[in-house]
């Protein structure tokens, strides 16, 4: 009996257990096929994300601590990815709307589609490498118009038939801009920059209409002084992905900016700080908290060798200069085109950078195509980048290597009668000096002595000390400047045409296909104040960290000695140059009553047109105790030699009556 009551027990319990196994797997089933997405709807998805925290950008300061580029705490329009639409065609909506807004508000946002902006759509630029890029981007071939470019993006991004050709390139352009700068969630896209309170209201009561809009308080580049060295002090913006290649290994991520030019690029790695990170959490696409992991540290500040005051006034007198020679000389109406280069003398800092004609910062930034069609190419720095025929400013070097070559002693003499043969060619001079020699070639610019010292010596020794003195080189100063190239056989050659044996007796006067610089003929005159010792050029003057402590000042560089054979060489052509300085007029252009010497020469490069000569000078001053040294050549002018008074005047001023 009580087996089989355990019998049956054990049956129940069985039956049991079944049952329940039997239940819990027709509701496993039910939860994992019938009511799957209610349970998975309720369960939290949830995820991090790092985002780049910006550095702020160092400062540039002038030599006196005059702020020229500063930042301030401002407004940006950045669109964030996470809750940007997905849907093509409702963010292309946003898209739209924010676009329109900007602009009736008077604010340019980032677009850098080269596509006219209405139709018949074309091109805007010529640029190889942007065409490629742009086409590669959207995956046409290499032959695709700008039409059929517009086309690509108007099936890529869903782009409605019924906007508007101007709308659809509305979005086109700003749908290129987001794929330059990878655009995602760890990458935010900034819009437009520095926008006003105003205009921050009203973008936050338009949220519902425009998701991922939002404001970012940021620190924005500014410029509040804007007609110094414009040039010379550049720009900063993002990074695109054709660029990301190359920067990425340097530290750098896609929503970084970045020096475009000038100083600001020549001096990145002390300007940009070092980014932070901040960790986002998401949970179901929405932010849920934010976390600063690594603090962003500030770069730093970089102090110029430039005073603003000094340097407006002499961009002043370059430009007063030349309505003097357009009003005075009938032969020079219409110059406007000139530079001045004013360093120091004993280590090559550089005091001034002058060139005609200029453009504001402000309105370069603002309206880059506006100026880039200004009449006589502004864009182009004449003072760094300039190329021109020296003229005779050029004979001091072909002295120098006459006289350390032993080619000549000071006392050896030419003859010269105005007229000189050399081969098959006859050149001439522009006076009758019978026989000369080098201190006086130099003081009357005689062009006979240096021909026939140019016949000694052979086109490879003037080239030789051409380089020596950084002509034809390029420099290394911080924010760029061009090498431009000296006369001879290889130059010839590279510019493709041909070089012919008169070419050395033009090489050695400074004619011929020689170009270089403003200041690699000013930096020419201070190597000979300094006896043949070459100072690199250099901009910066120190750099201070984010607190306003100094951390490092920029020492004198030597970049070239000359060294000398003979003590006679520099004195030997010091006395030409000074002896050159007294011929000048008396009154406001007289350098003969300074109480002391003056060292300069000046020189009549020709122009293209074979009717036109420039004028150039180069010199120190004072000639036996240099304190700056300078260039100036002025295009299709007279009389550069004017200047001179007028630059060690305005030092004078700025600098307390140091020249004496």
């Amino acid at each position: 009996m009580n087996a089989i009551t355990e019998k049956i027990r054990a049956a129940l319990i069985i039956c049991g257990v079944l049952t329940i196994s039997a239940g819990a797997g027709v509701k496993l089933m039910k939860i994992q096929i019938v009511e799957h997405e209610v349970y998975t709807a309720d369960k939290p998805s949830v995820y991090t994300e790092e985002q780049t925290l910006h550095a702020t950008r160092g400062e540039i300061k002038d030599v006196r601590g005059v702020p020229i580029v500063e930042n301030k705490l401002g407004f940006n329009v950045i669109i964030q990815k996470s809750t940007f639409p997905e849907d093509n065609r409702e963010a292309n909506e946003v898209i739209l709307r924010i676009a329109d807004f900007l602009t009736r508000e008077g604010y340019r946002y980032y677009d850098s589609l080269p596509v006219t902006t209405e139709a018949p759509f074309e091109f805007t630029t010529e640029d190889e490498d942007d065409l490629s890029y742009l086409k590669s981007s959207l995956g046409v071939n290499v032959y695709a118009t700008a039409e059929n470019c517009m086309d690509k993006f108007i099936v890529d991004y869903d782009i409605d038939e019924s906007y508007t050709d101007r709308e659809k390139r509305i979005i086109a352009g700003l749908r290129y801009e987001m794929k330059r700068r990878d655009f995602s969630l760890s990458n935010i896209f900034t819009l437009c920059e520095d926008i006003d309170i105003g205009s921050v209201t009203k973008i936050k009561e338009m949220g519902p209409e425009i998701p991922g809009v939002e404001i970012l308080e940021d620190a924005i580049r500014t410029n509040p002084v804007v007609d110094v060295i414009p040039h010379e002090i550049g720009t900063v913006g993002p990074i695109y992905a054709e660029e990301y290649e190359e920067l990425k290994n340097k530290g750098y991520f896609m929503n970084d900016y970045v020096g475009k030019s000038g100083i600001e690029k020549g001096m990145e790695d002390v300007l940009r700080g070092k980014n932070g990170t901040c960790e986002i959490t998401v949970q179901n696409n929405g932010v849920i908290s934010s976390e600063v992991t690594v603090p962003a540290v500030p770069g730093k500040t970089v102090h110029l060798t430039i005073d603003s005051g000094f340097q407006r006034d002499v961009q002043k007198i370059l430009e007063d200069f030349m309505t003097y020679l357009n009003e005075n000389d009938e032969e020079c109406f219409g110059i406007s085109k000139g530079a001045i280069v004013v360093l120091d003398a004993k280590d090559n800092d550089v005091l001034a950078l002058a060139t005609a004609p200029t453009y504001r910062l402000d309105d370069y930034i603002e309206n880059y195509s506006e100026v880039l069609n200004r009449e006589g190419t502004p864009l182009v720095d004449r003072a760094t980048d300039g190329l021109y025929r020296p003229g005779s400013t050029f004979k001091t070097v072909t002295a120098t290597a006459g006289l350390n070559e032993g080619t000549v002693t000071p006392n050896s003499t030419f003859y010269c009668g105005t007229e000189y043969r050399f081969y098959e060619h006859t050149v001439y001079c522009t006076g009758y000096h019978e026989n000369i020699a080098a201190t006086e070639a130099i003081r009357v610019s005689c062009n006979i002595y240096f021909y026939e010292l140019s016949r000694l010596l052979g086109i490879d020794k003037i080239i030789e000390y051409a380089h020596l003195y950084g002509l034809g080189t390029q420099l290394g100063l911080e924010s760029g400047d061009s090498e431009g190239y000296i006369a001879g056989p290889e130059t010839s050659a590279m510019l493709g045409v041909e070089w012919y044996s008169g070419g050395l007796l033009q090489a050695a006067i400074g004619q011929e296909e020689t170009r270089i610089t403003p200041l690699q003929m000013a930096v020419a005159a201070s190597t000979i104040a300094n006896r043949g010792v070459r100072y690199k050029p250099h901009l910066v003057d120190s750099i201070y960290d984010y607190k306003g402590n100094k951390v490092d000042d920029v020492p004198p560089e030597v970049a070239e000695t000359i060294k000398t054979n003979y003590e006679y060489v520099y004195p030997t052509i010091i006395d030409g140059m000074i002896g050159a300085s007294h011929n000048t007029p008396e009154g406001e252009f007289s350098l003969n009553d300074l109480g002391y010497d003056v060292a300069i020469k000046t020189g009549t490069p020709q122009t293209t047109s074979s009717e036109r000569t420039s004028t150039a000078v180069i010199g120190f001053a004072p000639a036996d105790d240099p304190v700056i040294a300078f260039s100036a050549i002025i295009e299709d002018g007279k009389n550069s030699k004017y200047l001179v008074r007028k630059l060690i005047d305005c030092y004078n001023r700025h600098y307390g009556n140091t020249i004496s």
